[in-house]
């Protein structure tokens, strides 16, 4: 069965959140169930482009309203990532420095569908399976069947798997301009509520979609930005996927980017030991339990709690803890955290921006990971967490209420229900107490690195969808 993924992200070419993760991770533990999946995806300015080796499988053009572009396909030459990877360059629209953030990035992601399309039909390459993750992708299930330049194509299976239904790439009818000729009868399949919208479209024309976790699939029907009647409508076609994470990338014993490896034998003592390097580093001490937050400055994910949580966790404990933030974004919540470092700097540390070794070394160090979530459709923090033997707090939501369950239910987290900060707060004291006991602190440790959290069950799963 030959799969192609068509993401904007895919790590380690170029990562913004947990999408990039999972096309990353997804096809190469496909490939190993004896699949033939592939990766399709912008070309970006990036070091993975000029440090790998790349050949041109493709150069051709494609019209856009009044413009014609050019389209290069790159192929990597010797399956690095564990699977076939492309990269779609289009000079003047997908040959950029960053994943999202132009002013164009719908006629962007207009481009790179129109172009992936256009080159297969050229090439005659026909798969088993489309499969299109999130909303800049949404298209490619219409186009294949109501574009007459794609007739090649036509009858291909579609799949699509929401991660975030927060953004759906609402775009005004003007914007249609852009598309390749399309039976215009058609129309109603790409419009909700007078606009084109690639998550509706997605919805309604894939063969079968997914979300990535089941809580998160049952909240959508109820909460999903305005789509919950069409969620509703195409229930018999929606299932959940939970994700998986990648234990070769992510395995304590052998990772690179720690000070100190560690197994579950010896977890304990390996996570003392990058702890107090990280504390050194950082000017905290190493004999306070560590509490971090790695992530995104947003409000989906609980950023904006994260001030008011630092505030008053280290004033009403007295500062018998520590907290480590790595994230960026908002910059009203970063100007917060600015002002508490220099308030509480012998507690609270702060790193702006994102580095993947330093977020390695802080999963490793810390005893407890924050995720106070508004939104979290599947979350994959809090599964690198456990397997580092990290016991994450979490707010009760989307994936994170299927893959954290409470220790007073027999679990290996700390749960909360509202996502505010007093409810945060009242878990950290909770952890407080567990840390305070090393018998229990323990055993968490170890059962937290005993979850399987692998891709191979998920990747079974895709399987079953693919053959819906």
């Amino acid at each position: 069965m030959k799969v192609f993924h068509l993401s904007m992200e895919c790590y380690p070419v170029a990562k913004v959140g947990g999408l990039a993760d999972v096309v990353g991770a997804l096809p190469k533990y496909q490939n190993k169930m004896g699949l033939d999946a592939s990766v399709i995806m912008p070309w970006y300015n990036k070091p993975f482009f000029y440090n790998n080796e790349f050949q041109l499988v493709f150069d051709g053009f494609i019209h856009q309203s009044f413009n014609m572009y050019q389209v290069q396909v790159y192929k990597e030459k010797h399956q690095t990532l564990g699977f076939d990877l492309y990269l779609v360059r289009i000079p003047g629209l997908l040959d950029r420095e960053n994943v999202y953030g132009y002013w164009d990035e719908s006629q962007q992601f207009l481009a790179f569908q129109h172009g992936v399309l256009h080159w297969l039909s050229a090439m005659q390459m026909r798969p088993d399976i489309l499969h299109c993750h999130d909303y800049h992708t949404g298209l490619v299930p219409f186009m294949i069947e109501y574009c007459y330049e794609f007739s090649f194509l036509k009858g291909v299976k579609t799949i699509g798997t929401i991660h975030n239904g927060e953004y759906q790439g609402s775009m005004d009818w003007q914007m249609s301009n852009y598309f390749p000729h399309f039976e215009g009868y058609k129309w109603g399949l790409l419009d909700w509520n007078g606009r084109i919208n690639p998550m509706a479209a997605m919805i309604k024309n894939c063969n079968a979609f997914n979300a990535v976790s089941v809580g998160y699939l049952q909240e959508l029907f109820y909460s999903f930005q305005g789509l919950e009647p069409l969620m509703n409508q195409e229930r018999q076609k929606a299932f959940g996927i939970i994700n998986g994470i990648d234990t070769e990338v992510w395995d304590p014993e052998t990772d690179e980017m720690l000070k100190f490896n560690y197994n579950r034998d010896y977890a304990e003592e390996g996570k003392w030991e990058n702890k107090k390097t990280i504390c050194a580093e950082y000017g905290l001490n190493p004999n306070l339990p560590l509490f971090s937050f790695i992530g995104r400055f947003a409000g989906e994910k609980g950023a904006d709690l994260l001030p008011e949580i630092v505030r008053k966790s280290i004033q009403e404990t007295n500062g018998s803890l520590n907290i480590m933030i790595l994230g960026s974004g908002n910059q009203d919540i970063e100007n917060q955290l600015k002002a508490l470092q220099h308030t509480f700097n012998v507690n609270f540390a702060l790193d702006l921006g994102y580095k993947e070794y330093l977020s390695h070394q802080i999963y490793a160090s810390s005893d407890f990971l924050l995720m106070p979530s508004r939104v979290e459709p599947c979350g994959l923090n809090q599964m690198y967490a456990m397997r580092y033997g990290t016991i994450p707090i979490v707010r009760y939501t989307g994936g994170l209420r299927d893959t954290v369950q409470d220790i007073s239910t027999g679990g290996s987290g700390l749960n909360f229900t509202h996502a505010s900060s007093d409810d945060a707060v009242h878990a950290i004291k909770r952890a407080l107490h567990i840390y305070s006991q090393n018998d229990l602190m323990s055993g968490l440790i170890a059962s937290n690195m005993a979850y399987d959290f692998s891709w191979e069950r998920s990747a079974q799963r895709y399987l079953e969808l693919y053959n819906y």
